[in-house]
């Protein structure tokens, strides 16, 4: 095997002493992520961050970097995720009046989505003889990462396997949502993005703002409630059965 030269591995070195490049990797990621996602012609299977998680990974690996070596230097994308949720209220502030008029039935679809999830999940686990740890791990699956994890803490869970979870629901159900819309001919843009926002969280969310500002405000507002009221119901629900 040819040896590197020595200027590239003091190149190497420097670039992994400076915290830029991790950041730069993150983003030269995802913008890879996202070409690759567009020649495959949109498709959900090809979702960029999920994508672009595997790019990391394998740049990780095969450097054999540590993952606390990495966050250190992408943190700043980490810390912009608040922000980011934060303008999730101008859309939303768009849309006040129909949300106000809608408001009752936007609550209780949001009920009946966090029920339906969590003892779907929950039944299924047990028929397949899932053990309790694993069903606990399981149950906020249809919640956004950062707040699934700490359910899945406090209810006896694995927060990482949570988190991994949430990223196949998120996918899976941005590969889901539209073809049953329109196999059940649903059209209207809030619903569509409601629907999203509530069954695959965060990726839902980004896609809906694909499809327009009135789907990405719905999902938007579905997301944060349906996280909001998680943290409340999925502990006791997991008690009751």
């Amino acid at each position: 095997m040819p040896e590197v030269p020595e200027v590239l591995t003091e190149l190497w070195v420097y670039l992994t002493a400076s915290k830029v490049l991790y950041l730069f990797l993150t983003l030269v990621a995802f913008m890879l992520a996202q070409w690759i996602n567009r020649r495959a012609g949109g498709t959900p299977f090809l979702h960029p961050v999920l994508v672009a998680i595997a790019l990391i990974v394998s740049f990780l690996l095969l450097t054999e970097t540590p993952y606390s070596v990495y966050f250190e230097g992408a943190q700043f994308i980490h810390f912009l995720m608040g922000p980011a949720i934060v303008a999730l209220a101008v859309p939303l502030y768009d849309h006040r009046e129909r949300i106000k008029r809608e408001f009752i039935p936007l609550m209780l679809a949001c009920l009946a989505g966090i029920v339906t999830a969590v003892l779907s999940t929950m039944a299924l686990v047990k028929l397949l003889g899932g053990r309790e740890d694993t069903l606990m791990s399981l149950a906020p699956k249809s919640v956004t990462s950062p707040i699934a994890m700490g359910i899945a803490e406090q209810i006896g869970g694995y927060p990482a396997l949570a988190a991994g979870i949430v990223l196949i629901t998120g996918a899976t159900g941005c590969v889901l949502g539209p073809p049953i819309f329109r196999l059940l001919r649903i059209e209207d843009h809030a619903v569509q993005g409601f629907a999203m926002g509530l069954a695959a969280h965060g990726f839902g969310t980004a896609q809906s703002f694909s499809l327009s500002n009135l789907a990405g405000a719905f999902a938007g507002l579905a997301m944060g409630v349906t996280g909001l009221l998680s943290a409340f119901l999925i502990p006791l629900l997991v008690r009751l059965f």
